[in-house]
């Protein structure tokens, strides 16, 4: 048997990405607490080279290398896209926090780089194994970044949740893959897909699907698998909540694509009603029990369980519109977790952390331009017209009537109603109550243009979301006329 070297082309952003992080791994071994800036360019360097290397493929045709369990395609390429400038809106945001908290170390950039690494594997995954692999590089070192303030009781009881669920969780998707390789005899999810057709509905097949449904419902935070998001949430360090929030949602919507669509899609009726019990679950409690929150961080926990529903919505039409509306909602989800976690540690300072919704009032007294960049955060969470949340979930609920759902739609859009009050309730402390204590807004320069950037492209996109919901048609090729 001759060895053929593969194509490493399409894996190319990834091969960079890795070699960068071993790169910040060693300069940081030669870097002080004074000089800790040179970790945080180098990794912000490497973020930014890796997005212009992926940019360069976008528009070819889809490529397999690695004996097909590697493809590089149109939609993979945009969640990779949005993934870079998630993390460095990250690292933008947190430098000056973890300054605060003597947290400032290169770990922290480097945990966050080979998470990113994660993510990429998992969103190009095309077997099993590279699903496997690319979750498991995500999920250790998110276990290490909740961890990383070691002197937090908090943050270490988190982190042991985090890890003891996330086992059971990756234990399940690997007890589904068994089950479909036992059916199948292959990894590589197109062939699955074919072997599964193949066996007209073998039940092995369904229970295996099942498992996998569970260990990516685990991975989005969806009910009943939410018991670990606000707890997470919570005790880590804000830095931390944020990369958690914003980031992963788009690889654990890259490989729900990639195991639903691509290597189960001829099991659509059967994961369909699985997708329709955790949608409506997941925007009943999440809506509901946010509303009883007083801690802001807890609070948004469950308004991203809610959002894990409406973003299920379009992926459980079974239609590539529907398909390219999840794509969209979960980009704005991203953009929107993005700057509510970012005013969050705005609103932070050394000694105090900004986590109950107590501590936003009177936020326009003390600077009405974040005041407004807040309240055009809170109205895109809550949906109101013209903001890009309101888009997002306009799409999602129409591509459940156009499969005749009607019934969804109207539960989606009565929480979609519920969950209005609790993001508007932040809006009337930052607007309407008086502040105890006004002490200034401690935060960098870039910070807050990127904040104010943040934002700003929420309300934009939301007067024009045409051009961004067409590129997310456009990865779809049936949809690209």
């Amino acid at each position: 048997m001759t060895f053929e070297m593969p194509n490493l082309l399409p894996a190319l952003p990834e091969i960079f990405l890795l070699t960068m992080t071993c790169v910040v791994l060693v300069v940081d071994l030669f870097t002080t607490e004074r000089t800790r800036g040179a970790t945080y360019i180098l990794a912000q360097a490497s973020l930014v080279g890796t997005f212009f290397i992926t940019l360069a493929g976008w528009g070819e045709a889809s490529q397999l290398t690695f004996n097909g369990s590697f493809i590089r395609d149109n939609m993979g390429d945009l969640l990779k896209l949005f993934v870079y400038v998630g993390v460095f809106a990250v690292f933008v945001y947190s430098r000056d926090y973890l300054r605060a908290r003597d947290i400032y170390k290169g770990e922290f950039f480097v945990l966050a780089l080979f998470a990113t690494l994660g993510m990429m594997v998992m969103i190009s995954a095309h077997n099993f194994l590279t699903v496997y692999l690319g979750l498991e590089l995500l999920s250790l070192c998110l276990y290490a970044m909740v961890a990383i303030q070691r002197d937090s009781l908090t943050a270490s009881e988190a982190a042991m949740k985090y890890f003891v669920l996330g086992a059971i969780a990756s234990g399940m998707l690997l007890y589904g893959m068994s089950m479909l390789y036992g059916v199948t005899g292959s990894l590589d999810l197109a062939e699955v897909n074919r072997g599964i057709a193949g066996e007209s509905r073998n039940m092995i097949a369904v229970f295996g699907m099942v498992f996998l449904i569970v260990g990516v419902a685990f991975k989005l935070g969806a009910v009943p698998f939410h018991m670990w998001v606000p707890d997470i949430y919570h005790g880590s360090p804000t830095a931390t909540t944020l990369f958690i929030g914003t980031a992963p949602k788009l690889a654990a919507f890259a490989i729900l694509m990639r195991l639903l669509v691509d290597g189960m899609g001829t099991l659509q009726t059967d994961w369909t009603p699985i997708l329709v019990i955790l949608a409506v679950l997941s925007m009943a409690i999440g809506n509901i029990v946010a509303i009883a929150q007083s801690n802001i961080k807890r609070m948004l926990a469950y308004s991203t369980i809610s959002h894990v529903g409406f973003l299920l919505l379009g992926v459980l039409a079974g239609t590539a519109e529907g398909y390219s509306a999840s794509l969209f909602y979960v980009i704005v989800y991203m953009l929107m977790g993005l700057g509510g976690f970012g005013m969050i540690i705005l609103m932070s300072r050394r000694g105090f952390e900004a986590e109950n919704i107590a501590d936003f009032r009177g936020l326009n007294e003390r600077s009405p331009w974040f005041a407004f960049m807040m309240l055009i955060l809170m109205f895109s969470m809550a949906g109101v017209p013209p903001f890009l949340g309101f888009w997002a979930k306009l799409t999602v609920i129409a591509e459940v009537v156009k499969v005749d759902m009607i019934w969804l739609a109207a539960v989606a859009v009565i929480f979609s109603i519920i969950g209005a009050y609790y993001y508007l309730r932040i809006v009337k402390q930052v607007y309407f109550e008086a502040s105890e204590d006004s002490p200034p807004l401690e935060v960098a320069a870039d910070t807050r243009v990127l904040l104010s950037a943040n934002a700003l492209a929420i309300l934009v996109l939301g007067l024009f979301p045409a051009q961004l919901l067409a590129v997310c048609r456009a990865v779809f090729p049936s949809l690209a006329s």
